[in-house]
């Protein structure tokens, strides 16, 4: 395995750090990842290792505002200028692997970014993958929260409050909560434009779900305390015949960071050489 950093500049001039793992021989794909909310990409060493072996290249970047990337910590002027970030990551892998197919991959946050991307922009690529997307929270959101939310997001959009992330609902694996805690990249910041933005576009794809184009692997852990496993279910079940729906019985929010994530880079990869494979 070979891994690599790189950097590029957003088109509203912030600077994103981007890092690959890639495979000894040739890679047979390139999987595009898209991280969730106040994490980034260097979390992801563990997939990038599985994926390697099965012969795949994983590709991704600190998303704005997150990990070693610019701007203001969990914050972004748009939802559309989080789209035009993830043009600009397939761009660039398109780029690095010209003519490789190309898979788009998300995680939380990111995972309900793909799927808008996939509705909204209409791209070319060989399939989706999202995990624990963020279509709905697990819990509601108390009234008053969501209420400031919007009322700031018109005055003063860049307004931060603490995410109230509950550290503990990532994975039944302590030692990834513990790793988790201790990351100095990894924060617990959102702006109110961009709670708004997330959680608006989480209820819009999830209206807009029987129109997605493209063949989609959605994953949820059945006992996520953070993002709705029955939203993931109702997207699904509102799709084509296209979408392959797995809820891991009992597992927590991070799939891949869970005792067993074997099992999930095992069905990643068999499911991505079915596409391959026509």
């Amino acid at each position: 395995m070979r891994t690599f950093e790189t950097k590029w500049k957003t088109r509203d001039g912030l600077d994103i750090y981007a890092r690959g793992w890639e495979p000894d021989g040739a890679a047979k794909a390139v999987v595009c990842l898209v991280h969730g909310l106040g994490e980034h990409v260097n979390r992801y060493a563990n997939v990038g290792a599985a994926f390697t072996k099965s012969g795949y290249a994983l590709f991704g970047f600190d998303q704005r505002g997150h990990g070693k990337s610019g701007g203001a910590r969990g914050h972004t002027p748009s939802y559309d200028a989080l789209m035009d970030d993830i043009d600009d990551l397939l761009a660039q892998a398109e780029q690095r692997y010209p003519k490789l197919p190309r898979f788009l991959y998300g995680h939380s946050m990111g995972g309900g970014e793909v799927l808008n991307y996939v509705l909204r922009r209409k791209p070319s690529l060989a399939g989706v993958i999202a995990t624990g997307p963020f279509l709905r929270l697990a819990f509601a959101p108390p009234a008053f929260k969501v209420t400031l939310g919007r009322f700031m997001n018109n005055i003063a959009p860049g307004f931060t409050q603490a995410s109230g992330l509950e550290t503990a609902a990532i994975s039944r694996d302590q030692k990834v909560v513990d790793a988790y805690i201790k990351d100095p990249l990894v924060h617990d910041k959102i702006s109110a434009r961009q709670f708004v933005a997330v959680y608006d576009a989480g209820l819009w794809a999830l209206e807009h779900a029987s129109e997605f184009p493209l063949p989609l692997l959605i994953m949820h852990g059945g006992a996520d305390r953070l993002t709705s496993a029955q939203a993931t279910r109702e997207f699904a079940q509102k799709g084509n015949k296209n979408i392959t729906l797995h809820i891991w019985d009992d597992w927590y929010h991070e799939i891949h960071n869970e005792t067993e994530q074997a099992e999930v880079f095992k069905m990643m990869t068999i499911w991505m050489d079915a596409r391959l494979m026509g």
